[in-house]
């Protein structure tokens, strides 16, 4: 027999006003309907109602993991130093981290991927390709010090994620298992009740090749992306690249140095020769693990910071200060040019669109002047060619040449191909059929477990609260006593009838609470069926209301369980 819940014993208590610091609908509802209450900045504690909901969520993820054949396991989330220096993100997380010490002074972590212990995990057990493929994940709890947790529990310090790992002997394993989480992911996504998009991604510092993410479009949503509205083109806008032909330079004159005092700025500079933006090349300084490296963009549009970041992990890259200006008399701020200078002085970067052939309006390296006719691949050369640039609404589609159009979301899922990254870094290593040893070859694929709650807050709420769907909602139903001694007796009835066929039920039967609180809260907490014993109550008769849609029906109770039972 499925649980039927009591209010009057259930620890719950809603709020009529969003918390003060809440900005997203999610934050503001979690909380007012009391599932999930803040512990301090980014931590948490999930409530009964929110408990159940993380639970169901965790359940689904299970399932569909367990459908395609991986195993469950548990790690430690107090790791130690030493495997994450091994794989060199012990430096690489940098603050993200949490570091500690333990009483004899040896340095460990609370674990925010397992990459490195899944690896040695491995190591241990499989020792020949008999023993692979396999894949393993786990539900636990991990850690990131984020410096401004925010949106209750979609960024938080602590979390709730699966993480899973795949181990095979070849490529082509290693693309079979990577195509059955894709698919696994689409399932527990769907099942949900989740809207979202599959789109190209980068993998960061996760390192590895093929990468995707699964992103539910919100407008509380951290991540942006890119949707082609003529084809099937998704992708993060970090991963979007651009294709630029060459251009013929046989008609552009030599490089004309123009006296352009006071124009540091593109601005300044397509203002004082009549130009548009776009007819300037931008030259952006950054230091590239403390090296100086330039990075030329069109003058109409910016730099990635975190683009490029990702393009040059793990690299630490920040912007120059005036102090790195010192002593380099070959560097003019606000006048660089890539002529005469690329390869020498700076490594320079370069978006695809200063493709070669291209020509250009860009500093002359000297104070106060500007060079027209600097074109790429005769006055200078390009080190990198990498996608840098700030996406805009518009750009072409890399796929089909449509404008792209970009919106908000929520990242749940990421998978990545990660390789044999780990694997060299710990050298796991099986015996193959042929007696000698092959390095194993990895993938990792995450969900963002009470993040997911979250998303599904955001993405199904209505004026009036929360709105869950049937597969991840606390109670199937919830039944109302809007009145005294007799409606709570029939509520009370129809509760346990419900639960007798099944059902998970919610039955407010609390005394000295007026039918308007309790109307209100059973909208707030949002269950998808809410039965109400109300003024019929005498005559057997309740009323049937769809959460989602308002939709109401007044019925008998045999009516009422029969058909919810059905």
């Amino acid at each position: 027999m499925a649980q039927v819940q009591r209010m009057s014993r259930l620890m719950i208590k809603t709020l009529r006003d969003d918390p003060a610091d809440a900005e997203t609908a999610s934050h503001k509802l979690l909380v007012r309907a009391g599932y999930v209450r803040r512990t301090s900045a980014g931590i948490w504690t999930w409530l009964p109602l929110g408990k159940k909901v993380l639970e169901n969520v965790s359940r689904v993820v299970r399932e569909e993991m367990d459908a395609i054949g991986a195993q469950e396991v548990l790690l430690p989330a107090l790791l130690p130093k030493e495997p994450y220096e091994t794989s060199e993100r012990w430096e690489e997380y940098g603050d993200l981290l949490f570091r500690l010490k333990d009483r004899k002074g040896a340095d460990y972590l609370l674990g925010p991927t397992h990459e490195e212990i899944f690896t040695l995990t491995v190591k241990d057990q499989c020792t020949s390709y008999k023993d692979l493929p396999v894949m393993l994940y786990q539900i636990q709890t991990k850690y990131r010090d984020e410096a401004r947790p925010r949106s209750g529990v979609l960024r938080g310090r602590e979390f709730q994620m699966k993480d899973s790992y795949s181990f095979d002997t070849t490529d082509e394993g290693l693309a079979q298992s990577y195509a059955l989480h894709r698919e696994a992911y689409q399932k527990i996504f769907a099942r949900l009740g989740l809207d979202y998009r599959i789109v190209s991604a980068v993998s960061g510092a996760m390192g590895g090749s093929a990468s995707e993410e699964f992103l539910a479009p919100a407008a509380a949503g951290e991540d942006t992306f890119v949707d082609c509205p003529q084809c099937d083109y998704a992708a993060n806008t970090e991963a979007v690249t651009v294709k630029v032909e060459p251009s013929d330079a046989a008609g552009v004159g030599e490089i004309e140095e123009l006296d352009t005092p006071d124009t540091p700025t593109i601005e300044t500079l397509a203002e004082h020769l009549g130009v548009p933006a776009s007819a300037t090349l931008k030259n952006l300084l950054v230091k590239v693990d403390g090296e100086i490296v330039a990075v030329g963009v069109p003058g109409d549009r910016e730099v990635d910071m975190g683009k490029l970041g990702e393009h040059l992990a793990p690299a630490v890259v920040e912007l120059v200060t005036a102090e790195d200006f010192t002593g380099r008399d070959d560097l003019v701020r606000g006048y660089v040019g890539p002529q005469g200078l690329a390869g020498k002085a700076f490594r320079y970067i370069a978006d695809p669109r200063v493709a070669p052939g291209t020509s250009w309006i860009t500093g002359a390296n000297k104070d106060g002047k500007h060079a027209r006719n600097v074109v790429a691949g005769r006055d200078f050369e390009v080190d990198d060619y990498l996608d840098v640039v700030v996406v805009e609404p518009g750009d072409p589609c890399p796929k089909c040449g449509a404008g792209l159009v970009i919106d908000r979301a929520i990242e749940i899922g990421h998978i990545f191909q990660l390789g044999r990254k780990y694997a060299d870094a710990f050298e796991l290593d099986v015996l193959g059929q042929n007696g000698k040893p092959v390095r194993v070859t990895m993938g990792s694929y995450g969900i963002g477990v009470s993040r997911a709650v979250a998303a599904l807050a955001e993405q199904t709420h209505d004026a009036s609260g929360l709105c869950w769907p049937r597969e991840v909602a606390p109670a199937d139903v919830h039944v109302v006593a809007a009145g005294k001694a007799k409606q709570t007796e029939l509520a009370l009835e129809v509760g346990d009838k419900l639960g007798a066929a099944g059902l998970r039920v919610l039955v407010d039967d609390r005394a000295g609470v007026s039918p308007g609180v309790k109307f209100t809260d059973a909208e707030l907490i949002g269950v998808p069926t809410i039965v109400v014993a109300g003024r019929r109550a005498a005559e057997g008769i309740v009323e049937l209301k769809d959460r989602r849609t308002g939709e109401r029906e007044e019925v008998t109770v045999e009516e009422a369980v029969a058909r919810l039972s059905a």
